[in-house]
């Protein structure tokens, strides 16, 4: 019984990320994930114990479904470890973001929320921190050229880049994209 309780709320989750995409944070009620989930009228008020808690799993469901594919992280572990690899895995993580339209726009919304919601802000604070944490230790220990200046730098230029390709698509093409992630790279990452 718990593996279908835990299936329904990960659905009424994933609903909730596509009403904030598409409505914002105003839109999103227990009764608009109910219909976007396709569940009866009162599913998910039993599921989360506010709008609050569905906020806050909702932004935690987003990194959850950004995280690499396993197949990704093995062929990152085996790559070469210079500019080149560094720009691949860049344009990798730019365009997995970037291909999670919803989930992003849902990010979005959460932290133009979390000005108004100090327990959002927290939590997406601590989110954000830790995630940024991480990829400077990953970035640290896989040997790739560059420091941590480096990776938060790229960290703020790329999350733009997607904001900028998600809400504006027609700004800059795929190539202008990927040729602006090989520049940040080779700018900003030294040696």
């Amino acid at each position: 019984m718990v593996r279908r309780n835990d299936e329904r709320r990960a659905a009424l989750v994933d609903a909730a990320i596509e009403v904030l995409a598409r409505e914002g944070a105003r839109g999103l009620t227990f009764r608009s994930v109910d219909t976007e989930a396709g569940v009866p009228t009162g599913t998910a008020s039993n599921y989360f114990a506010n709008r609050d808690d569905l906020l806050t799993q909702a932004g935690a469901r987003v990194y959850e479904r950004l995280r690499p594919s396993e197949e990704e992280v093995e062929r990152q572990r085996t790559a070469k470890r210079d500019k080149e690899t560094y720009a691949d895995l860049m344009r990798e993580v730019v365009g997995r973001v970037s291909g999670f339209r919803t989930g992003y726009l849902a990010l979005l919304e959460l932290r133009l929320e979390a000005t108004r919601r100090p327990d959002l802000r927290a939590v997406l604070t601590e989110r954000v921190r830790a995630d940024l944490d991480a990829n400077i230790a990953y970035h640290e220990g896989s040997g790739l050229p560059g420091d941590a200046t480096a990776v938060r730098l790229l960290h703020l230029a790329f999350n733009w880049l997607i904001v900028e390709q998600l809400t504006l698509p027609d700004v800059l093409s795929e190539a202008e994209r990927d040729a602006l992630v090989a520049a940040a790279v080779e700018r900003i990452v030294t040696e």
